[in-house]
C-alpha cells in the first residue's frame, strides 16, 4: 500500500464518531455477553430476562457503560456520569429490548450470525482503541506524571466490561468467586495494558510516529484478534509468551529442576533411589 494513502486511512480513522454505529456494535455486544453468560434455568433459556426485567436491564448497563464507570470511580469523579446522557441510555435500552425481547428472537440470532457478528466485532475493537486513547489523554491531563495511573486508567476503560463482571452477576444472582480479571485475565485485558502503554509511549517522545499510525496500529491489533478469535479459535496469543516469562523469572524453571532432584534423590533409610526401587 502506498504510504501516504496508509496515511490517509490512519487520519480518517482517528476522526471516526463513535455514535452511532460503533457504540451500537458495542451494545450489541455487550447485551449478548450478558445473555449467554446467564445460566438458563429448566424453564427455558430466556426465563431469567422474563421474571426478572429490571435486573436484567441494570447488568446490561452496568456492562455497556463499565469503562467509564470504574475509571471514574479510580478517579475521584461520580459513578453515575456515564448515565447523564439520555441519549446513550435510550440507545443501550434500545439494543438490549432487541437482544433480548425482539419476536422469535431474530436479533439475538442475527448478532451471532457469523458474518455479522464479524462486522459487529470490528466496529466494537475500533471503539475499544477509542476508549483505551480517551482514559490515556483524559487521565494525562489530570496526572501528568502518574504514568501508572494513566495506564491504570486506559486499561480500565477499555476492558471495563471484564472488570466488572463479577459484581455484574451478583447483579444476576450467579457467584463465581474463582472466575475474575485479576485471577484470570482475559486477553482483551492483556491487549489493552498494552495500547495504553504504548499510548503513553508516545505521548512521552518515546515512540516517535505520527499520532494517526500509531492510533491506527493499535485499532489493527485489536481488530485482527478479534477476527482471529471468531474465526480460528485463537483467544489468547499471550499464554506462550507469559509461559516462558514465568519459567523464567516466576520461579517455574526452579520449581521443575528442584522436582527432578527430587525424584532422584535417594530415599531416606536404604539409600536408593526411587529409580533403583523401581527396578528392584
Amino acid at each position: 500500500m502506498d504510504p501516504q494513502m496508509f496515511l490517509d486511512i490512519a487520519n480518517t480513522v482517528t476522526k471516526l464518531k463513535m455514535y452511532p454505529y460503533f457504540d451500537i456494535a458495542n451494545y450489541a455486544l455487550m447485551c449478548l455477553s450478558v445473555r449467554d453468560d446467564t445460566p438458563p434455568p429448566g424453564s427455558g433459556p430466556n426465563a431469567f430476562s422474563r421474571k426478572h426485567p429490571l435486573s436484567c436491564w441494570l447488568s446490561c448497563m452496568l456492562i455497556c457503560f463499565a469503562g467509564s464507570i470504574l475509571a471514574n470511580l479510580l478517579l475521584g469523579e461520580p459513578c453515575m456520569i456515564p448515565f447523564k446522557n439520555h441519549r446513550d441510555i435510550l440507545t443501550a435500552t434500545a439494543v438490549w429490548y432487541l437482544i433480548f425481547y425482539s419476536p422469535f428472537d431474530i436479533v439475538y440470532k442475527l448478532v451471532k450470525f457469523l458474518p455479522c457478528k464479524l462486522c459487529i466485532g470490528t466496529l466494537k475493537e475500533t471503539q475499544r482503541a477509542h476508549k483505551v486513547f480517551h482514559g490515556v489523554t483524559h487521565t494525562a491531563k489530570l496526572y501528568p506524571q502518574a504514568y501508572l495511573l494513566i495506564v491504570i486508567i486506559g486499561t480500565v476503560k477499555g476492558a471495563g466490561s471484564g472488570i466488572m463482571k463479577s459484581f455484574d452477576r451478583l447483579i444476576r444472582g450467579v457467584w463465581i468467586p474463582g472466575s475474575n480479571e485479576f485471577l484470570q485475565p482475559s486477553f482483551y485485558t492483556k491487549a489493552c495494558l498494552i495500547a495504553s502503554i504504548i499510548f503513553v509511549l508516545e505521548k512521552t517522545a518515546v515512540i516517535v510516529a505520527p499520532h494517526a499510525v500509531i492510533y491506527f496500529g493499535v485499532v489493527i491489533f485489536f481488530v485482527y484478534f478479534k477476527l482471529s478469535s471468531l474465526m480460528f479459535g485463537i483467544h489468547d496469543p499471550f499464554i506462550p509468551f507469559e509461559n516462558l516469562f514465568c519459567a523464567i523469572f516466576l520461579g517455574g524453571m526452579w520449581d521443575a529442576l528442584r522436582r527432578a532432584i527430587s525424584k532422584e534423590a535417594p530415599e531416606e533409610g536404604n539409600g536408593k533411589t526411587k529409580a533403583d526401587k523401581k527396578n528392584d
